[in-house]
């Protein structure tokens, strides 16, 4: 009886070995958290992560390695920011502002990888009717834009390559979503926001496109960014991520109808209005020396607004999780 319990009891060892070398948690296999929670955000900079999540690729690579996954949705990087300040979320996708500003606060973070470049999804707009055509006729017109973001930038960036500056017009601080009412009404005489709002304004008729970001040099870095104590503790975890990301933005010409449907909807835009700004963003995914230079330049500009402290992101740039093959 005691020798075919003990080979019951064997049998039942091995099993259980068996099944739990399925599962590859440990430390010792880059992943200390059993979970990860990803932040996202209506954006057409990060299609490739709304793609993977409606696929279940990320779920399903890391399944594997016994973690499971975690979305929250959010309206902009501000809110994603204070989130992942918190200890929230783990993982987030945002513009350059706030990657940078979150660096100046004392965040501890890491750009772990390079959602988009995307210079032509910011741009400079004036009504359909305007006589304006270049920098040089803005002096002395009423420029509205969000003070403080990519979009202030692209302003100081486009009056600079007509030979002005920012003195020599009205800077008008304003919300991207009364943009196009104040473009129509005549309340300003430009505007200056990115996408899905360029879209939005152009297809309503309310203005036409001056300008974009590769007129004047403004590269239009978008990150992916992880809380530092998550990202050097779950290396693995960030990887598969990482890789699925750049799954998606390699298959983009297969993304079945269904998909693009619900994309569309998420960024209130028409599957037409989506499959045209596309060509506009580049889902690089690994890091550049380019993308160092676009980051550390935004720092600069919003130093000189007063905004920020002075810095060098690449101190805070980890490439290790995703190289380019």
């Amino acid at each position: 009886m005691l020798k075919k319990f003990l080979s019951v009891l064997l049998v039942f060892l091995m099993a259980v070995g068996l099944f739990a070398g399925c599962v590859k948690v440990g430390s010792d296999d880059g992943i200390t958290d059993k979970t990860v929670s990803i932040a996202i955000q209506p954006s057409a900079a990060f299609i490739p992560l709304f793609i993977a999540r409606e696929n279940g690729w990320i779920e399903d690579e890391l399944e594997e390695y016994g973690v499971s996954v975690v979305w929250y949705d959010f309206e902009s990087g501000p809110s994603m920011n204070e989130s992942i300040g918190k200890g929230e979320t783990d993982l987030g996708v945002m513009g350059d502002v706030p990657t940078v500003s979150a660096i100046d606060s004392g965040q501890e973070r890491e750009v772990v990888a390079i959602s988009a470049q995307a210079a032509d999804s910011y741009a400079v707009l004036v009504g359909v009717d305007s006589d304006i055509s270049s920098p040089a006729d803005l002096a002395g017109k009423k420029i509205a834009t969000t003070i403080g973001s990519t979009g202030h930038n692209l302003v100081q960036k486009y009056l600079a390559s007509g030979g002005i500056s920012l003195d020599d017009v009205e800077l008008v601080d304003s919300n991207t979503s009364d943009m196009a009412y104040m473009l129509r009404k005549g309340q300003v005489d430009a505007v200056a926001l990115w996408e899905p709002n360029v879209t939005r304004i152009v297809d309503s008729g309310s203005g036409r496109i001056l300008g974009v970001g590769s007129d004047c040099g403004l590269a239009g870095t978008n990150t992916i960014v992880g809380r530092k104590e998550f990202t050097q503790a779950n290396p693995t975890t960030v990887r598969v991520i990482l890789e699925q990301y750049k799954r998606a933005a390699d298959s983009l010409d297969d993304v079945p109808a269904s998909v693009w449907k619900k994309v569309a909807r998420y960024l209130s835009l028409d599957e037409s209005q989506v499959k045209a700004i596309l060509p506009k963003y580049n889902y690089t995914v690994a890091i550049s020396q380019e993308d160092i230079d676009a980051l550390n330049d935004t720092i600069s500009f919003l130093s000189s607004i007063g905004s920020i402290e002075e810095y060098d992101i690449s101190s805070y740039c980890n490439d290790s999780y995703f190289k380019a093959e």
